[in-house]
């Protein structure tokens, strides 16, 4: 085993990591080593290809088909250089001021938060698109929100240069969305953090990480690692967990650490999604322009938000009701297709949790209780409504029976769509914005970390992903989480002197 040493190791390169990273490269201007590990690879934007299959393989954990204990719903996260940053749309929404509150973590405000949010708003070039950058799926969301009687917001996203590939999902060709692989990454780079790609973090020690370095495979795609395939056990005085909900507390898990730390893995929760279609009587352009422009919130009133989005047909076709001819058919009208994910805002609930099988790796426990299928019946309704309103003959709709409903039933969506029609396993539920895990709070019996995310007992030990949230966001997660890694990285420059023996200088 090859033996390296390093003041500072971060595990994970997503926006926790990659923003922590870049917030400690000052460091190595004062002398310190920073090392960053990232377990996929280097993908480069000229080896994004349209191809679903392709780019799932090269990009998400598991395909794209990582499962819940009881397979029951569908977790993506992507394992690469840029972690899931390279695979969301770039929704970039500031935390409302009341779920921090209702956290009541000390020391963490809303304001602060939203103040660290704007940083990163300028820094990875938020903004709202202009109408001409819009796609008729958005702008008939927009319709059909008005018709419902419903307001329609667009997201700011975090894209400069934008094609309108609306290839998000598998990674941008155009190498225009502005992730931690585009942004955070290579400024770290530049300021002197040293990125070890193929990088499997296998367990943590006292200050220290086992890591496994893979050769790349003949034909995969991305660049080779930057170390020579092997193990390697990695010295640090401050070790920074940033592998994600799933990740981070998988790796501490399997550490060993769960023995004192009771609250390890618990307080999961994902937002179970729901990808809704409706077919039109003409083609709509919804595979060309960026995907998701335009959301309905109603997490406060009704426990759910609707976002639109763009999925191509493996996607769509794994996702939508039916069988057999209803089903080719569905999908021979994929160019007709208006799409809505319905999102459903979950809890932090004692049995949603993280733990490990006998090999260490991760599995997920997911219950869907009475009210998140009570807010994914009622954002179909409202999809539904919106669909319809904006011009569709027919929605597919799975908790309705029928599953499909026709324009001349539009009056009875209320009584077709009902709770008692979601079977766990019958239905296709996904999920992207995996929170939680690894929480903030008071003491290590409840929780992992305190505000700035130093694992209770064990200061050299800190943790800078969305596993930290006590509870869902009820938004897209990104701009949060880099909100919490800035205060991460900060506690470490505040902290120097007792972890390192010497302070940083000044930021």
């Amino acid at each position: 085993m090859i033996s390296k040493e390093y003041d500072v190791v971060i595990i994970g390169s997503g926006a926790g990591g990659g923003t922590v990273a870049a917030e400690l490269a000052q460091m190595v201007k004062a002398g310190f080593k920073v090392l960053l590990l990232e377990q996929g690879p280097r993908i480069e934007a000229r080896e994004m290809t349209w191809n679903e299959l392709d780019m799932a393989s090269a990009l998400y954990a598991d395909r794209g088909g990582f499962l819940t204990a009881d397979g029951t719903m569908t977790l993506a996260f992507a394992r690469a250089y840029g972690g899931s940053t390279v695979v969301y749309t770039g929704t970039s929404l500031v935390a409302p001021d009341r779920v921090i509150r209702s956290w009541g973590i000390s020391g963490l405000t809303a304001a602060d938060v939203a103040r660290r949010c704007t940083k990163y708003i300028v820094q990875n070039n938020v903004h709202i698109l202009p109408p001409e950058e819009l796609n008729e799926n958005n702008r008939l969301f927009v319709t059909g929100c008005a018709g419902a009687g419903f307001h329609a917001e667009q997201f700011p996203v975090n894209v400069f240069g934008c094609k309108g590939s609306s290839l998000c999902n598998l990674g941008c060709p155009n190498g225009a969305k502005m992730g931690t692989n585009a942004v955070q990454l290579p400024m770290a780079e530049r300021g002197g953090v040293e990125v070890v790609t193929r990088a499997e973090a296998k367990r943590i020690e006292e200050r220290a990480v086992i890591v496994h370095v893979r050769e790349k495979e003949p034909g995969e795609k991305g660049k080779p690692g930057e170390w020579a395939p092997g193990e390697y056990r990695v010295k640090a005085k401050v070790i920074v967990c940033s592998g994600g909900a799933i990740g981070t507390p998988a790796l501490l898990l399997r550490s060993g650490y769960g023995r004192r730390m009771p609250a390890l893995g618990t307080k999961f929760t994902c937002h179970p999604a729901l990808i809704l279609v409706a077919e039109h009587d003409r083609a709509i352009t919804n595979d060309v322009g960026h995907p998701k422009s335009f959301y309905l919130d109603r997490a406060v009133e009704e426990g759910f938000v609707l976002e639109t989005c763009m999925y191509f047909p493996f996607t769509t076709a794994k996702n939508i009701s039916g069988f057999g001819e209803e089903h080719s058919a569905t999908m021979r009208a994929f160019p007709r297709l208006q799409m809505i994910l319905a999102l459903a805002c979950d809890r932090a609930l004692p049995g949603n949790r993280v733990t490990v099988d006998r090999n260490g790796e991760p599995v997920v426990h997911y219950e869907f209780t009475p009210r998140v299928i009570q807010s994914m019946t009622r954002a179909t309704r409202a999809a539904a409504k919106i669909f319809f309103a904006a011009g569709a003959q027919r929605v597919h709709a799975p908790l309705a029976n029928p599953s499909v409903i026709e324009a001349r039933d539009k009056r009875e969506i209320d009584r077709l769509t009902d709770a008692k029609h979601f079977k766990a396993g019958k239905v296709s539920v996904a999920a992207a914005h995996l929170m939680g895990g690894a929480a903030m709070g008071p003491g290590r019996s409840t929780s992992v970390t305190d505000g700035w995310g130093r694992v209770h007992g064990l200061p050299w030990l800190r943790i800078a992903d969305a596993s930290l949230f006590p509870d869902s966001l009820e938004i897209n997660p990104y701009l949060t989480i880099m909100a919490l890694a800035d205060r991460v990285a900060e506690a470490v420059r505040v902290d120097a002197p007792s972890l390192f023996g010497r302070s940083v200088g000044p930021s």
